[in-house]
């Protein structure tokens, strides 16, 4: 009698889709990982228009200084809101196996909590 190896097959199926899963969650940690990147990022461009006042504070016409500082704080909005809709869309396309993932919701706080710091912050520039 031969044998037709369907145990072996059975196992080396269950190890490729144990692989997949474990794929698949090493991309929502990456997906976690790269919007954190971005929102540094923007993080970044608020800090560089702090940094544009405080080194052109004196400068004339002040309105010049404000708008190239307003410019980098539009900027950081943008990062934030596009990381919000890329991390949402990769989360969308896959599925979580063992890792638990931040929700679209999750991203979308975090998007609006910066943005409204990033426009506090143009205020304050503006009133200065």
């Amino acid at each position: 009698m031969q044998d037709d190896g369907a145990p072996d097959a059975d196992r080396n199926t269950r190890w490729a889709e144990n692989r997949t899963d474990w794929a698949e969650d090493r991309t929502l940690q990456a997906n976690e990982r790269t919007f954190a990147g971005w929102m540094r990022t923007g993080m970044a461009s608020v800090a560089l228009a702090l940094g544009l006042r405080a080194l052109f504070g004196a400068f004339e016409p002040t309105w010049l200084a404000k708008t190239v500082a307003s410019i980098f704080l539009l900027t950081a909005i943008g990062i934030f809101w596009t990381a919000r809709r890329n991390a949402s869309k990769t989360l969308e396309r896959l599925n979580d196996h063992r890792a638990q993932p931040l929700s679209p919701r999750s991203f979308t706080l975090l998007a609006a909590s910066l943005t409204f710091g990033a426009l506090a912050t143009g205020t304050l520039l503006w009133l200065l």
